[in-house]
C-alpha cells in the first residue's frame, strides 16, 4: 500500500550562504511500485558541497534543483516493495533519490550492494563517488609518482581525507594537508596518516606551507581554491600537477573573487592545472571499488563519518558541512545504526 514520506524541497534560491528558510520539509504519498519499479526506505542520505551549485539557476554538469520540488542526491536504502524480480524485497541499494524518507525508483537505476564488503553507507563515501573522486584525481588528473610531495586542501573532508591516504599508497614520500582548526589538523596526522597537518585558520598559510615542504610540492589536490591555491602555486615544483577538484571557499560568493595573483608562476614552472569532475571517470569505478575495498578490509585506509540523525535535520547537516563542521563524510541517518 502507498506510504507517507517526508522530503526536502528547495523553497527559494539562496543569495550567498543558504539559510533554513530556503528549504521546506513537506509530506507526500509514495505509490506502490509498478512493473520494473521498486520502493525503497532510505537509511542513509549524503549531503555534499556540489549540491550548493545546484541551488543556483544556471548551467552546471547536473541540472539545478527545481523550486518546490524534492531535491535529489545519493542515498542508500532497503527495498520494501518490488515490481522487479532482480531486486527482491530486503535488498540494500544505492540510488540518487535522496533528501526523502521513501523513494520510488526504476529498478534499472539502482545498484544492489553487498553488505558483507563494508558498512553500506561507505558507498556514499569512500566506496562511492567521493572515493572515486580522490582516486581519479591522483591516478589520472594529477598523477602521483613515487617520491612525490603531495599537498591536499580541505584534507579533513570526505574527499580530502581519502586523497591523502591514496597519495601515500601511490608512492608519495610526504603528504601535507590543511584543515580548519587544531583538532582537524591533529587528526590528519593521527587518524589519516598525513605527515603534516596545517590549521589554515592560524594564518600565513603560504609561509607555513613552504616550511612544511622545504623541497617544494609536486602534486596539489585542491578542494578549496582561493588562498589555498595561491599558497600551493608559490611552492609548486617544476612540472608540478594540480587537480582542481573543488573551490568550496567561493561556493557561497555572490561575485567571483579575483584569481590567484601569482598565477603566472604556472607558466615559468610549467605547472599543469586540470579541472576534474567525477562523471568523467566512471571507467575507473570497478578498479576503484576493488582496490579501495581491499585497503578498507586490511585496515590500511581509514575513514571518518559525521552522522546527523533524522530527516528533520538533513538541511542542518548540509549547512554544517558547508561551514566545515564535519570530519570525513557528512551523512544523515534515517534508520537504526545496524542498517
Amino acid at each position: 500500500m502507498p506510504v507517507t514520506s517526508r522530503e526536502w524541497h528547495l523553497a527559494a534560491r539562496p543569495a550567498g550562504e543558504p539559510k533554513p528558510a530556503d528549504f521546506a520539509l513537506t509530506t507526500t504519498t509514495v505509490p506502490d511500485p509498478g512493473p520494473n519499479q521498486i520502493l525503497v526506505r532510505n537509511n542513509w542520505l549524503s549531503v555534499d558541497p556540489y549540491m550548493r551549485s545546484r541551488m543556483n539557476d544556471g548551467e552546471s554538469y547536473l541540472p539545478p534543483f527545481e523550486l518546490g520540488q524534492a531535491m535529489t542526491g545519493s542515498a542508500v536504502g532497503t527495498v520494501i516493495s518490488t515490481g522487479a524480480d532482480r531486486v527482491p524485497v530486503g535488498s540494500i541499494v544505492s540510488h540518487f533519490l535522496g533528501w526523502r524518507e521513501y523513494a520510488l525508483l526504476p529498478a534499472a537505476s539502482v545498484q544492489v550492494l553487498d553488505p558483507e564488503l563494508a558498512p553500506v553507507q561507505a558507498h556514499l563515501g569512500v566506496l562511492g563517488t567521493t572515493g572515486l573522486t580522490a582516486y581519479a584525481g591522483l591516478k589520472v588528473i594529477a598523477p602521483v609518482k613515487a617520491g612525490d610531495v603531495v599537498y591536499v586542501s580541505g584534507a579533513a573532508g570526505a574527499v580530502g581525507s581519502v586523497a591523502g591516504q591514496i597519495a601515500k599508497r601511490l608512492g608519495a614520500s610526504r603528504v601535507i594537508g590543511s584543515a580548519g582548526g587544531p583538532d582537524k589538523a591533529r587528526r590528519l596526522v593521527e587518524d589519516f596518516g598525513f605527515d603534516v597537518g596545517l590549521d589554515y585558520r592560524e594564518g600565513d598559510l603560504s609561509g607555513r606551507l613552504a616550511k612544511a615542504a622545504p623541497d617544494g610540492i609536486d602534486v596539489y589536490f585542491d578542494n578549496v581554491g582561493g588562498d589555498h591555491l595561491q599558497a600551493a602555486l608559490g611552492v609548486m615544483n617544476l612540472h608540478g600537477r594540480i587537480a582542481l577538484c573543488g573551490a568550496i571557499s567561493v561556493y557561497n560568493s555572490t561575485e567571483l573573487p579575483p584569481g590567484p595573483s601569482n598565477l603566472p608562476l604556472a607558466i615559468g614552472k610549467r605547472i599543469s592545472l586540470r579541472g576534474m569532475n567525477v562523471i568523467d571517470h566512471f571507467d575507473l569505478a570497478a578498479d576503484h571499488l576493488q582496490q579501495t575495498t581491499e585497503w578498507l578490509q586490511d585496515g590500511s585506509l581509514r575513514t571518518a563519518e559525521t552522522v546527523v540523525d533524522g530527516i528533520d535535520d538533513a538541511v542542518d547537516a548540509f549547512l554544517a558541512m558547508m561551514r566545515g563542521a564535519n570530519t570525513g563524510k557528512m551523512l544523515v541517518r534515517l534508520a537504526p545504526a545496524d542498517l
